[in-house]
């Protein structure tokens, strides 16, 4: 284990080898990596652990420098250890690169059905007695780490001292057609409201879309069209996200020699924000996180937005609407426009096309639940639906829920240490 320190805080790197089928344990074996982050000069101490789960699916754990943002609080009576998720970070990658090293889109498939919860919470079981010597651990869960989180009280709450959640209390029964069809209105107002702090970018966003409908240009591998400019609307969940899509937009396009074209800072912009490269088991995973039984999720974002024909691109720039852009949803086309997801597109359609998911939620232990849970609900989150997070909080016995509109889906980043003193103090019943 390597050892090292960052501005009040000692860090120190591990490495876990966990089946990849947790019901082949003799079977192959993958990584999971974790960094431990302990307060500079408490690292001799005996202190409970708390593991965070980031959101995504896809995402390695957020990369702190010394104490910034919720970690610094969770320090002052924390170990923490910040997970890197089966496929992510440090852990065993999974990606365009690596996959083929299990064979075909086939053998692709079958490996990536390994990437849920249910896998990831077992991964976590095998880790916590390495760690805690066998004591029970907090979990703090954000966003899709509160997926996790929650099929860790319905599988194994013996693990668990205290559950924080974050903008990540799932539906326990949605197929993933309910979840997206209650997205696009979500989505449109928040695309409304961008509009109405920022008119000008009505106009920006038809010129930009009618641009790329007509020239539709590659840019480093890239095929930029319509639709992957709409989908920068994945800003729009973040706190400063619409004042960062309007600097996005703003700087569009440039007048060169051969007429007004799309600047290089736009394009380079547009890429690194709609591009999988550093996260392709998002795209290739996101869908089957909601997998359940026989009925496949089939492309689910896809076909559930032809029921929405507002965001229909061709059809704004047709009319003299407003184009809409649209949120976290992954659609086949995804996987012909990003060169990161290019190789994977025939994986990607074998896994949407996938039965016989195992259910993650289990109603009646949830029902019958004693470990202390608080979660951060955001009001109107553009990422998960407030209704399904409520209407689940009220299936965990004993869940404590905190409603706000003071953040959105990024709270536990934007508020920091204020978000988690929250939380503790109702899991302590002290709020």
């Amino acid at each position: 284990m390597n050892s090292y320190r960052q501005p009040g805080v000692v860090l120190t790197d591990h490495r876990f080898t966990v089946p990849l089928d947790h019901s082949d344990p003799g079977g192959e074996q993958i990584e999971v990596y974790g960094r431990e982050a302990v307060a500079a000069g408490r690292a001799g101490e005996e202190l409970p652990w708390l593991v965070y789960l980031e959101g995504g699916p896809g995402f390695g754990a957020r990369r702190f420098t010394g104490t910034e943002a919720w970690l610094g609080r969770a320090l002052r009576e924390f170990r923490v250890l910040l997970l890197d998720q089966r496929g992510t970070g440090l852990s065993t990658p999974a990606n365009r690169q690596t996959l083929p090293l299990r064979g075909g889109p086939r053998e692709q498939a079958d490996y990536l059905a390994h990437f849920r919860s249910d896998a990831i919470v077992r991964d976590c079981e095998l880790i916590r007695p390495r760690l805690t010597g066998g004591a029970p651990w907090t979990v703090l869960g954000q966003s899709f780490g509160g997926f996790c989180a929650v099929r860790y009280l319905s599988s194994a709450p013996e693990g668990l001292a205290a559950v924080l959640i974050t903008g990540g209390l799932p539906s326990l029964d949605a197929h993933a057609d309910d979840v997206y069809r209650a997205a696009y209105p979500r989505i449109e107002r928040k695309v409304a409201a961008h509009y109405a702090r920022y008119p000008q970018d009505v106009d920006r966003a038809r010129a930009i879309a009618a641009h790329l409908a007509e020239h539709g240009p590659e840019s480093a591998g890239h095929r930029l069209t319509p639709e992957l400019f709409q989908s920068l609307g994945h800003m729009l969940g973040a706190g400063s996200g619409s004042h960062q899509l309007h600097y996005l937009l703003e700087n569009a396009f440039v007048r060169t020699p051969h007429g007004t074209e799309l600047s290089d800072t736009f394009q380079e912009a547009l890429r690194s924000a709609t591009s999988f490269a550093g996260h392709p088991l998002y795209a290739l995973v996101h869908e089957a996180i909601y997998g359940y039984g026989e009925r496949p999720t089939a492309w689910s974002a896809e076909r559930v937005r032809a029921e929405f024909p507002q965001f229909d691109a061709a059809s704004a720039l047709a009319g003299d609407g407003p184009l809409l852009f649209t949120g976290e949803t992954v659609h086949p086309w995804h996987f012909d426009v990003d060169p990161a997801l290019r190789p994977l597109r025939e994986t990607a359609e074998l896994l949407a096309q996938r039965t016989g998911w195992p259910a993650l939620y289990d109603p009646e232990r949830l029902a019958a639940n004693e470990v202390p849970v608080a979660a951060a609900v955001y009001h109107d989150d553009m990422y998960v639906d407030t209704e399904h997070s409520l209407r689940t909080a009220a299936a965990i016995r004993g869940l404590r829920t905190w409603v706000t509109n003071e953040y959105e889906h990024d709270g536990v980043r934007a508020g920091g240490p204020r978000v988690l003193d929250r939380l503790l103090a109702m899991v302590r019943d002290e709020a």
